[in-house]
This record gives structure tokens, C-alpha cells and sequence, in this order.
């Protein structure tokens, strides 16, 4: 029999797709054209995780105090409000602004569509469903973050500007699904004087991730796997341009990772089945130092075939991990907490981005990713011998 879904799950597939549109993804290339230079460029991508750092925890605090539907329509505001100060503006300090506003727009947003849909799920008792449906809107952010890039790559010579514009346009839909969206009511009081108070959910939050020993290192191994994962996308474009991939050749491989990332995502609730959490991991950390490791050799067809993996393992821990939390989680606590999660990955990018960095301008490509393979193995090495660490 066919399960029949909330019907905030299909307005959650539509609110992922707008909120995660890839129009604005050539971001870099954007901002040259407005004449930063790449060290302004690099300093525009960690003011975005500093902010994202300090606006993480509020933004979940305000969804668990108030509403999912108040985060995720103020998330939207926000977006809106980046994109025009970017589009107009010919300074530094303005485009840092709207980095800063955009880092508020992606955390009023993180976790907390998450706890809707799972929240949504509870009073239909389809929890179990969770991982399918976790698994679709990572599928439908592939899509939305492909096609955005597409449309944007055509507009690169032509109007550049109008990627901004068209997600001004793409905010304010996501504003109208969000309007459309019933608000769940589990774990939560509908009665205003039963509110918990904001210093009440920082405390509780505060005491289930102390003494969750588990939970906390779920959440340090998703934010540095993940922070590698992102690293690696990043500075491989600067190793297509030195070795001048030709435009249509870097769109090509870029819709061939997303057809893979989505084969992938699709095999997620399979793959949960069949591993568990501790072999998973394990085969998660081994397989991205092999793909780090094999960086070392720097054959243009090898690496290509790398970044293809190391994206694949990216897309693949997203939907795992978000199912691990979700079922760990209480429903009044759930944003705070999953934003917690999002600040500990803020955290290891605003270290690891201009170290990678360095290292890349340093070393190049090859050797930058290749020692951070052998650092991870070294410390696989360490927490199963020495400290046989419980994940």
C-alpha cells in the first residue's frame, strides 16, 4: 500500500528546492567581476562561516521558542535582503555585509526544515519513513543546486547580474511556501504561558549534548568529513583553471557529479539498513583517505574521477547523519540541536579554508589533500588503538 505522506513533506520538497537553488553558485566569478580580488574573495567566504558560527544556536533557539514557519519565513527575508545588497554594491565591506546576511538567511534555515518535516511525521506515526524522505530532499537540493548552476554558467558572459535576480524571485516563492506550510504541534504547547523560555531550551540542549557522548561525536565527525568534503570542491576549481578545463568541460563534470550524488543519496536508506553506525563510519573515513591519498598523484584523469568520489561521499553523510540526529533528538529540542550541529561544521570551515588555502598556494593541489589523507589516517589509527572512541 502506498504510504500517504503530510502534506507539509511535498511543500518541504518545494521550499529545499527554492531555498537551495544554485543560480548564485559562481559566486566567485561573480565577485571578480565586481573587482575583488581573491584574497577579498577568501575573506568574504570566512566572514560567512564567522557569522554563521555566531548566528547558528539562535537562529534553532528562535524556531524551538517561536515556530519552524517564523525561522524559515525570516530565513527567506534575509536571503532576499543579501541578494540585492550584492547585486548593487561595488565595495568590500557592502558584499561582506551580504555574506553575513546570507550566512543568517542559510542558519534560520538549517535544521529547522529538518525538525518540521520529521515533527510533521510524528503525528502521522511515519517516522520511519524519515530516512526516505530525508533522502528526497537531498535529492531534490542536487537537482536545484545543478540547474542553478547551469542556467548561471549560460549567463556568465551575458548578464551575470541576472543570477541575483532570479534568486530574489526563487526567496520570494520560498516565502509563499513557507506561508503554505502547517505548523506541527508535537513536543510543543499551543498555549503561549506553557512556552519554554529561550534560556530554559539553551539549558536543556545544553545538558543532552554534555552527557550524549554519542551524539556529540556524530556531530564532530559530520562537521570535519563534511568540511573536507567542501574544501576539496572548492579549491578543485582552482586546479580546473590552472590546468585550463574548458567551460563546457567544467559544467560537464559538474552534472555528472550531481547524477552520481543523486544514484548515491537514492542508496542511503539501503546503505543505513546494512551498516551500522560504527562500521559505517569507518568505511565513510577510509574510503574519503583513499580518495585524499590518491590526490597525491597528480594524473588529470585520476583526480577528476577523485573529486567525483569525494563528492559522492559528501552527498552520502548528509541524509545518514541527519536520520542519526533526528532519532536521537527530542522534538523540543530538535532545531537548537541540529544547529549545533551546523556550527560545529561553521567551526571546522573557518580553520580548515584558508590552512587548505595556504597549503594549496604552498604546495598545489595534489600535496595539500593528499598529507590531509594521511592526517586522517593517522588519526583512525589513534582512536581505534588508543582510545577506542564510541561513535
Amino acid at each position: 500500500m502506498k504510504t500517504k505522506y503530510p502534506a507539509n513533506i511535498a511543500k518541504g520538497y518545494t521550499y529545499s528546492f527554492l531555498s537551495w537553488f544554485g543560480i548564485t553558485g559562481l559566486w566567485v566569478m561573480y565577485l571578480q567581476t565586481k573587482g575583488l580580488n581573491l584574497v577579498e574573495v577568501g575573506l568574504c567566504e570566512s566572514i560567512f562561516h564567522v557569522a554563521s558560527f555566531i548566528f547558528e544556536v539562535p537562529s534553532g533557539i528562535i524556531a524551538d521558542r517561536f515556530s519552524y514557519r517564523f525561522g524559515l519565513f525570516w530565513g527567506r527575508v534575509a536571503a532576499i535582503a543579501s541578494a540585492l545588497i550584492i547585486l548593487l554594491s561595488h565595495h568590500f565591506w557592502l558584499f561582506a555585509l551580504g555574506f553575513v546576511l546570507s550566512a543568517l538567511s542559510y542558519n534560520l534555515q538549517s535544521g529547522t526544515i529538518d525538525a518540521l518535516l520529521y515533527d510533521s511525521l510524528i503525528t502521522d506515526k511515519l517516522t520511519a519513513k524519515y530516512p526516505q524522505v530525508t533522502s528526497n530532499i537531498d535529492v531534490v537540493i542536487e537537482f536545484a543546486q545543478t540547474g542553478g548552476v547551469v542556467i548561471a554558467g549560460f549567463l556568465v558572459h551575458w548578464h551575470f547580474e541576472l543570477t541575483y535576480v532570479i534568486a530574489i524571485f526563487t526567496s520570494i516563492f520560498g516565502i509563499i511556501t513557507v506561508l503554505l506550510f502547517k505548523e506541527p504541534q508535537v513536543g510543543k504547547s499551543t498555549n503561549p504561558i506553557d512556552k519554554q523560555t529561550i534560556s530554559v531550551i539553551v539549558k536543556t540542549a545544553y545538558q543532552v549534548f554534555k552527557r550524549n557522548q554519542q551524539l556529540r561525536n556524530l556531530m564532530l565527525f559530520d562537521a570535519f568529513f563534511a568540511g573536507v568534503c567542501t574544501t576539496y570542491f572548492y579549491y578543485f576549481q582552482s586546479f580546473m583553471e590552472t590546468t585550463h578545463f574548458s567551460g563546457w568541460m567544467i559544467s560537464a563534470l559538474m552534472v555528472l557529479s550531481a547524477l552520481i550524488n543523486i544514484i548515491g543519496i537514492r542508496l542511503t536508506p539501503r546503505i543505513q539498513r546494512q551498516f551500522s553506525k560504527q562500521a559505517l563510519i569507518l568505511l565513510l573515513s577510509c574510503s574519503l583517505a583513499i580518495v585524499l591519498i590518491l590526490s597525491w598523484i597528480t594524473w588529470t584523469p585520476l583526480l577528476i574521477a577523485l573529486f567525483l568520489a569525494s563528492q559522492l561521499l559528501g552527498s552520502l553523510i548528509t541524509p545518514i547523519f541527519s536520520n542519526y540526529y533526528n532519532t536521537m533528538i527530542a522534538s523540543e529540542q530538535r532545531a537548537t540541536l541540529l544547529s549545533v550541529a551546523s556550527i560545529l561544521f561553521s567551526f571546522v570551515m573557518i580553520g580548515m579554508f584558508p590552512i587548505m588555502g595556504w597549503l594549496v598556494q604552498r604546495s598545489g593541489f595534489s600535496v595539500a589533500f593528499g598529507s590531509i589523507g594521511l592526517v586522517i589516517i593517522g588519526i583512525l589509527i589513534v582512536m581505534q588503538r588508543t582510545f577506542r572512541v564510541h561513535l
